[in-house]
């Protein structure tokens, strides 16, 4: 596989409107990574060759012209039919680019309520009994990572702050080994899941255990 089908295979998913956030980021990496990203953010002209261009000046002038034809079209592949009718008037991929920020990224009262809402989504999560540590645990990073995609921080020891008080009572033992052995503050998340998963594990173990007892 070439580079650059390696390149088209890893293209973002088709923008509806919705998700920008996510969507913006995977967007700017691949155009970054298919070396179009300048002709994107940067708006530049790229100005008719001389009478008597040199064979370098020629190469040059083409690749420009190339990258900002392949940055409209990546731009264009991307988007749902709905949302090219709106910006295939657009004359450059800045004027594209900048519209579709404006349009969808919405401005810092809206970007706040949002938020806002997501902050209190994340307050009133709750361990469901028949969940486990990592399906509870993606959960609250599914929320979170769209917190800091919209520009506002989310700490590590917030998010383990919250599994702590709100995992179901049989993670009692685990929590209190946890807290004899060290400062809360100083235990990282990942340590906090690691420790609860190991939990996790072995009561499913003993489970399994002694349902093979019992068949015989």
């Amino acid at each position: 596989m070439t580079s650059e089908a390696s390149l088209n295979a890893l293209a973002p998913l088709v923008f509806d409107g919705l998700n920008y956030q996510v969507w913006v980021v995977c967007m700017e990496a691949y155009l970054d990574a298919s070396d179009l990203w300048e002709a994107v953010s940067e708006e530049y002209e790229v100005p008719p060759l001389s009478d008597s261009p040199t064979m370098a000046q020629i190469k040059l002038h083409n690749e420009k012209r190339q990258r900002k034809s392949k940055a409209k079209a990546s731009l264009f592949a991307v988007v749902s039919s709905t949302i090219f009718t709106r910006i295939m008037t657009l004359k450059t991929t800045n004027e594209i680019w900048n519209f579709l920020n404006k349009e969808y990224e919405g401005n810092e009262r809206v970007k706040g309520m949002q938020v806002l809402n997501l902050i209190r989504e994340f307050e009133m999560q709750m361990m469901k009994e028949s969940e486990t540590i990592k399906d509870y645990s993606d959960r609250l990073l599914s929320i979170v990572n769209k917190v800091r995609l919209l520009g506002t921080d989310f700490s590590d020891p917030r998010i383990g702050q919250k599994i702590f008080i709100t995992v179901p009572e049989k993670f009692e033992t685990t929590i209190s080994s946890l807290e004899n052995l060290k400062d809360v503050s100083s235990i990282t998340l990942a340590e906090l899941l690691n420790a609860l998963q190991a939990q996790e594990q072995r009561r499913l173990i003993m489970r399994q255990e002694r349902s093979m007892e019992g068949e015989f």
